[in-house]
């Protein structure tokens, strides 16, 4: 029981990271990434539709994205959405492809996305601790059942905190990666 109960802890900050890792793989930085457009949704018959699932989007420069659309007639819906999103990007179309270009990014912007990675760091820290927690509980449960040694639990307790020590600092690592990134000019 306890085994189980540390390793529903592990998967929780595996699942916690992957998050994060989503999470920053949105934030832009001064290169040019697919995943930067799942943020945007296009109206495509009705269903708001990520670009990823109407579109292939390739990379041929290190500051161009490119969407081809496998229904032409989506466009100029495309080329809408991602005007309309927050990304602030400016996308040209061509008639047969969209062309979105990836603006440098100024040092204002740079310490502002930097800032954003960070706090989604913060997050998956809170989301870790929340695993704990709950680890905890069920730790506490198996004490007061009394089918388990006061000893195994103190064990198993310590086991926890190093568990939440190692996810914490995978967590400054992974957003440590993406701030150099984000700073790199």
């Amino acid at each position: 029981m306890i085994e189980e109960a540390l390793s529903e802890l592990k998967e929780a900050i595996g699942k916690a990271h992957e998050a994060l890792r989503r999470e920053l793989g949105r934030i832009r930085t001064g290169r040019a990434s697919p995943d930067m457009l799942d943020v945007v949704r296009v109206d495509y018959y009705g269903r708001p539709t990520p670009i990823s699932q109407m579109a292939s989007i390739t990379v041929p420069e290190p500051r161009l994205l490119v969407i081809k659309p496998w229904d032409k007639n989506q466009l100029k819906a495309i080329e809408m959405a991602i005007l309309q999103s927050p990304l602030g990007l400016s996308p040209q179309n061509d008639g047969t492809v969209i062309r979105v270009p990836i603006p440098p990014l100024t040092t204002e912007r740079r310490k502002e996305l930097a800032k954003m990675a960070r706090a989604a760091g913060e997050e998956c820290k809170v989301a870790i601790r929340k695993a704990r927690h709950h680890c905890r509980d069920i730790l506490e449960e198996l004490k007061k059942e009394g089918g388990v040694s006061e000893d195994e639990i103190e064990r198993a307790m310590k086991r926890v905190e190093e568990i939440v020590h190692e996810g914490v600092a995978k967590v400054d690592e992974i957003v440590a990666s993406k701030e150099k990134d984000i700073m790199t000019i």
